[in-house]
């Protein structure tokens, strides 16, 4: 199978871009890796590299000479990069603001004029922050961005939808779920991840406000949402906002620790309330399930399952101490 895309994955050295490196590569597409390596995570492009359809590209994205050069020959971008996740963005307040804002920004005053098909921007379901009242959050909710993070995603994203009229490009903007199951990239900071990896190695979980909701989608599953845009009319994506997951996978978080005990039996579990991130929402995917006829493969017990297989088989070393291969931990990142 070959593709006349060439695609420019910037943050495809991440969690989830080496799954869509690996998806696209083997759907006959060239890619094109943009990645500042951030987190120790050089070796993850090593399987790619010697592949006649890859290029890898080291480099920063907030430097405009780098991003023009990238997408030379380029016919459309997955942006991905930056410092993913509140906790991140917290301890590193000048570096996410450097990245996820000025970042993004030089990045998407450089795509117009390259002759570029499809854009996305991948956003995320945080930015609805606290809903209450059991509401479901459709793309036209009110966004209530709580963090850095979903506060820099949500200014992204206006800039992006603001340039109608003004760019020769289709920008589609996705809000991602919160990204389970396995990953060249693995990262063991995410909730589920999180609460597998403590439940198998026989440590405490201490699980705050157990009965907030957030909604999750496998990392695979973010392959084929991506894919389904590249392949949708132009008019149904151009400049559209879509929730990126699946009804199902709403999960609480004691929904999430009750399907890791069927498989962790022995889990030690103690619950408190009143924890330091109060977000909690469930969101509404019919969008993207009527417009994309996108419905996620993996819920979020295939994930736990797949996860737990892993580490019984000893896949991964040293996850007794994640260091910042497993996770968005640390950064060396050079300001000014």
């Amino acid at each position: 199978m070959t593709s006349n895309r060439t695609v420019l994955i910037v943050g495809g050295a991440g969690y989830i871009g080496t799954v869509l490196t690996d998806h696209f590569l083997k759907s006959g597409y060239q890619v094109r890796c943009l990645d500042q390596l951030l987190f120790n995570n050089q070796t993850v492009v090593l399987p790619f590299i010697t592949n006649p359809n890859y290029k890898f590209i080291k480099g920063d994205m907030t430097d405009p000479v780098t991003v023009a050069s990238s997408l030379k020959g380029v016919t459309d971008v997955v942006m991905l990069a930056g410092l993913v996740g509140d906790p991140i963005t917290k301890k590193y307040p000048d570096e996410s603001y450097a990245i996820n804002d000025k970042g993004y920004e030089t990045m998407v005053a450089s795509l117009n004029g390259h002759g570029l098909d499809r854009v996305i921007f991948v956003s995320t379901c945080s930015n609805y922050g606290l809903i209450k009242n059991d509401e479901l959050a459709d793309e036209e909710f009110e966004l209530s961005p709580l963090s850095l993070y979903a506060k820099s995603k949500v200014r992204i994203e206006q800039n992006l939808l603001g340039l109608k009229g003004k760019i020769d490009y289709s920008p589609t903007v996705l809000r991602f779920a919160t990204a389970f199951g396995l990953s060249p990239r693995m990262r063991f900071d995410l909730t589920i991840s999180a609460f597998t990896r403590l439940l198998y190695l026989g440590e405490e979980l201490l699980v705050y406000d157990v009965d907030t909701w957030r909604p999750y989608c496998h990392v695979r599953d973010f392959t084929t949402v991506i894919e389904k845009v590249f392949n949708a009319p132009v008019d149904d994506v151009t400049f559209e906002v879509f929730n990126a997951g699946g009804d199902a996978n709403n999960f609480t978080k004691q929904m999430i620790v009750d399907a890791i005990l069927a498989l962790v039996p022995r889990g030690n579990v103690c619950y408190k309330e009143h924890g330091m991130d109060p977000r909690n929402y469930r969101v509404n995917f019919a969008k993207i399930r009527s417009k994309l006829d996108f419905t996620p493969q993996y819920s979020v017990e295939d994930g736990i399952a797949e996860l737990v297989s892993a580490m019984q088989q000893g896949l991964f070393h040293n996850i007794d101490k994640p260091d910042s291969f497993f996770g968005n931990y640390n950064i060396d990142y050079p300001i000014g």
